[in-house]
């Protein structure tokens, strides 16, 4: 287990978005949690990453050194270099993840010098690097992000949360917005880098192509609550739920 997620709830007024919901993720396991808008999935994913303070329960994050800690019993600093190490956050638009007024390759690079790298060449040579991993030209790591594509920027995004090699990616609808050949090529390349890197990884997505595609399991959110969870393949090929049935057949049925 790398994170245990506990009977996590959340409300917005007298709105439940997030009623007792509990899981685990395992070391190298991509888990994608899907729904309906509104079914509150990102609110889910905003408090199991640290971003958001549920009302009730708990998040446990099993760190490289010194064993299992509740994100929420940390300190502001310790949770802020816990999401510069061992974590990563996509986000849905890439100009909520990126700073738009610095070059490609400073956004990369940024996190290196969060974590004390100084040497001007190594953090060049290794933005560089990334920026190949992720599919774009390393002679255009001087531009800045409003330089590129909706889809290059989104894959810049990437770069800059794989930099420093965590343990967890968080990603909320990744390829959500963008056209339908984008789309394929990134979640190739997303697909691949979990599997290169053995991370773990939460998605957040509204298609169910997206959680065939990329993730081992999968949970089904409705209202707030989990309806079913299994493997990926299992729910989707044989779901139990009515609501999940419905939304197999709407949605991956022609």
């Amino acid at each position: 287990m790398i994170l245990q997620a506990s009977h996590i709830e959340k409300s917005f007024g007298h709105r439940a978005a997030v009623a007792g919901v509990s899981f685990e993720i395992h070391e190298g396991e991509v888990l994608a949690v899907v729904g309906e808008s509104g079914s509150g999935k990102s609110t889910l994913l905003n408090c199991v990453s640290g971003r958001l303070r549920p009302d009730a329960g708990t998040v446990s994050f099993r760190t490289r050194h010194e064993g299992v800690k509740d994100i929420f019993a940390l300190g502001e600093a310790e949770r802020r270099l816990l999401a510069r190490t061992d974590w990563g956050f996509v986000h849905q638009s890439p100009e909520q993840g990126l700073r738009m007024e610095v070059s490609a390759g400073a956004n990369v690079g940024e996190r290196l010098m969060a974590l004390g790298e100084r040497h001007y060449g190594r953090i060049r040579a290794c933005a560089s690097d990334w920026l190949s991993r992720v599919e774009m030209d390393p002679a255009r790591m001087d531009e800045s992000p409003r330089a590129f594509s909706g889809g290059m920027r989104q894959r810049l995004q990437i770069a800059r949360n794989l930099v420093t090699r965590p343990r967890l990616v968080f990603m909320d609808e990744p390829t959500s917005g963008l056209d339908v050949s984008v789309q394929a090529k990134l979640l190739d390349l997303l697909r691949s880098l979990t599997r290169e890197l053995g991370l773990a990884a939460i998605i957040v997505t509204h298609d169910l192509a997206v959680a065939r595609l990329l993730a081992h399991r999968m949970l089904v959110m409705k209202e707030g609550r989990v309806v079913e969870q299994g493997l990926t393949d299992q729910v989707l090929d044989d779901p139990q739920h009515p609501y999940t049935q419905l939304l197999v057949s709407s949605v991956l049925q022609p």
